[in-house]
């Protein structure tokens, strides 16, 4: 959870409520150690907690970075806070009656419940279902009454710097710790999500270490060109042209030569993924992804192309983040505001095929990811045709968002039980 303002992701302020209760109630020094990087894609941020006697906070470490913090206990404190607190005295005074009660429950497993019918339909004073009722899991929403708001677009809001720092450090982490590689090839397009991907790496690794591509085709519009090269101008990266035009045209002329124009647009696609993953072998580099959340929910990428790079810093954020950390990472505004385009097909734009505005398909997807059904945001307000075109998108492309599917004939199936793709 990376919310705005709030410097420090959100897991870590549940763990503040965890630790400071236990401190307050035992009385006692409790420390909170967690896990800094990135396994499998899941982010550790660290930043562990020192709670003291009484549920003050002591000594914290850094966020997204490995450290030792020295920390001084003084046991008198621990004296002290018990002193002060009387649930330690009152248990040692009350424990000879709770044991009294427990066994009177355990004669009666029911409890009162048990022997009054009616209790079992009735709600305890704190407002709780009945007990053994089914609870269904709480659900986020952004105005009273229970359904979301389709006007609030503040859902998707991120705390950018500390998004940045995490990003970062999961590249770190992923390429060099991880996988023991140094340098990264990126596929420039001149988009906004290329040219993010760019400036993290850059950051990442050091503009040195990040080798930028650019892949015109024949149709391919000249300002993507312009824009590409904006971006390594603004991060120094160097980066080189490669023109595909021929390498597609060796087989469409020669063997397909009516070839339609989505096929042509998905041939494209997997001619520049040959040439980047060339390219990474060429400089001992891992590829790096630039495809974004709402793209891959929608199903609006070519397999085996857009989502064939091993590491993607985009891929759980929306476009509508994307765009907003671009702003926040000084991406050239020229390619952030132009109209999202995968430059496949001549004055064709992503939203014309996708058939919604990325804004309001994020929204629809968050509050979908979030529990709510097509019908409930609908009833809330949202476009009914639109709920139900991002709704089809994201159920009916399941299929490329898996790892291949093995037929599984023995017990060490790859992927299935021999080295899971992520196994903690």
């Amino acid at each position: 959870d990376f919310r705005p303002k709030s410097g420090r992701p959100g897991n870590l302020d549940l763990w503040d409520l965890v630790g400071r209760a236990a401190a307050v109630e035992h009385g006692v020094f409790v420390a909170t150690c967690h896990l800094v990087g990135s396994e499998g894609g899941k982010l550790f941020p660290g930043g562990s907690t020192v709670y003291l006697p009484g549920g003050g906070t002591g000594a914290r470490g850094p966020l997204f970075e490995p450290a030792r913090v020295p920390l001084y206990l003084d046991r008198s404190r621990v004296h002290r806070e018990r002193a002060r607190t009387p649930l330690l005295a009152d248990l040692r005074s009350r424990l000879p009656h709770l044991l009294r009660s427990f066994e009177r429950v355990s004669r009666h497993p029911g409890g009162e419940d048990a022997r009054d019918p009616a209790a079992s339909d009735a709600r305890n004073e704190e407002g709780d279902a009945p007990r053994g009722a089914h609870r269904s899991p709480r659900r986020e929403t952004s105005r009273q009454g229970g359904l979301p708001d389709p006007a609030d677009s503040s859902i998707l809001d991120l705390d950018l710097p500390l998004v940045e720092r995490a990003v970062v450090s999961f590249l770190r982490d992923e390429i060099v710790e991880r996988r023991g590689f140094r340098d990264v090839v990126v596929g420039v397009s001149g988009g906004v999500d290329s040219a993010v991907s760019v400036f993290l790496a850059a950051r990442a690794l050091g503009p040195e270490h990040v080798h930028a591509v650019l892949l015109p085709y024949a149709t391919s519009s000249p300002e993507s060109l312009a824009d590409g090269a904006s971006v390594l101008e603004a991060t120094g990266v160097a980066g080189r042209t490669i023109d595909i035009t021929r390498i597609v045209e060796a087989y469409t002329a020669g063997e397909e030569p009516e070839i339609s124009e989505p096929r042509r647009a998905n041939l494209l696609a997997r001619a520049r993924a040959i040439v980047l993953w060339d390219q990474a072998a060429k400089h001992n580099a891992l590829l790096l992804g630039t495809g974004n959340k709402s793209e891959r929910l929608l199903g609006y990428f070519t397999w085996h192309a857009d989502d064939s790079p091993p590491v993607n810093p985009l891929g759980d954020l929306f476009k509508t983040q994307v765009w907003a950390l671009a702003r926040h990472l000084g991406v050239p505004r020229a390619v952030v505001e132009k109209a999202p385009s995968a430059d496949l097909i001549p004055g064709v734009h992503d939203e014309d095929e996708i058939g919604v505005s990325y804004p309001l398909a994020d929204r629809i997807l968050h509050w979908l990811l979030s529990g709510y059904r097509a019908d409930e945001l609908a009833e809330a307000g949202f476009d009914p045709a639109s709920v139900e075109l991002v709704r089809a998108r994201l159920e009916g492309t399941h299929w490329k968002r898996e790892l291949p599917t093995v037929a599984m004939l023995t017990t060490s199936s790859i992927g299935e039980f021999y080295l899971r793709p992520v196994d903690y």
